[in-house]
């Protein structure tokens, strides 16, 4: 393991990225997020979801640093005397599973559409590009939306992992298209190269000319495309959440947690919704950076 990290330390975008300070500082702010969501059962001072360890006479205690606050629950407690500092790990967790998996899937149908369109061709090929214009025409935000709540209104009494379910695919069918779309273009340029060519002529079956030459030569922008749609897709659950047809209540996310807590931002307890907003905003930018830093760390042009 040391090997392996010395070595890519040593490499072109080790250099690129051991010479950036804005890589290394979001690359930091996003480990440490997603540490304290992966191993929130650990690292969170409370379960905030464990009804029998809340306090209601805890209830809307400000910040532990103001005059009211208490040192048990450093960023305050909400309604029900949640700590505010382990609810975002818990939901940050939630977040970035939702994200994670969802990207996943827009991932494997993107890549696996573009590659087949490109490679082919023909009415397939025109076929799935008009696909991608009529997905491109709507808002992503619209279409995740109509597809959460045709899944509510079909399941409206699910077990809570069909809920989970129906989000991950109504982010999923909103971010395939750009994938498609990129290793389309690329697999029409590699198609055309020699090894291809001499591919085809001694043989070689579609199918592993695909996987085994082609795929491995359009992937350098996927990897960035998807490091980029991961704070997207964080984005939109936690819109879908705040809307209230992201997850279910009973699991909140970023998303839930800002929406509980819009309701009390002109009463005077902003902490309720102003952390689960901060976190969010940190996790999304830290990997929007690190997103930038990989799609020039990648590109020969720059180098």
């Amino acid at each position: 393991m040391k090997a392996v990290l010395s070595n890519w330390l040593a490499s072109d975008v080790g250099y690129s990225f051991r010479t950036s300070p804005v890589a290394m500082a979001a690359a930091a702010v996003a480990f440490v997020c997603i540490f304290c969501s992966l191993f929130a059962n650990w690292v969170a001072p409370h379960n905030p979801f464990d009804l029998t360890t809340l306090e209601l006479s805890d209830a809307h205690l400000p910040p532990g640093w103001m005059p009211q606050g208490h040192a048990k629950y450093p960023l305050g407690t909400d309604e029900q005397g949640r700590d505010i500092l382990s609810a975002l790990m818990f939901g940050a967790r939630i977040s970035l599973v939702v994200s994670l998996v969802s990207v996943a899937l827009s991932v494997l149908a993107g890549v696996a559409l573009g590659l087949v369109a490109g490679f082919f061709g023909g009415w397939i090929d025109s076929f799935l590009m008009r696909l991608c214009d009529v997905m491109l025409s709507f808002p992503a935000i619209l279409i995740a939306l109509l597809i959460a709540g045709v899944g509510r209104a079909l399941f409206p009494d699910a077990h809570t992992s069909v809920a989970f379910g129906v989000l991950i695919l109504a982010i999923a069918l909103t971010g395939w298209v750009q994938y498609a779309r990129t290793v389309r273009g690329s697999t029409l340029v590699e198609r055309q190269k020699e090894y291809v060519q001499a591919a085809r002529v001694t043989g070689v079956a579609p199918l592993r000319i695909m996987t085994r030459h082609v795929l491995p030569n359009v992937l350098g922008p996927v990897f960035v495309l998807a490091t980029i749609q991961i704070a997207t897709a964080i984005i939109i659950e936690a819109t879908l959440s705040f809307l209230g047809v992201g997850v279910p209540p009973t699991s909140p996310s970023l998303g839930t947690l800002i929406g509980q807590g819009n309701s009390y931002l002109l009463s005077g307890e902003w902490w309720i919704a102003l952390f689960p907003g901060l976190m969010l905003i940190l996790i999304a930018l830290s990997v929007n950076l690190l997103g930038d830093w990989l799609r020039d760390a990648l590109n020969p042009r720059l180098r």
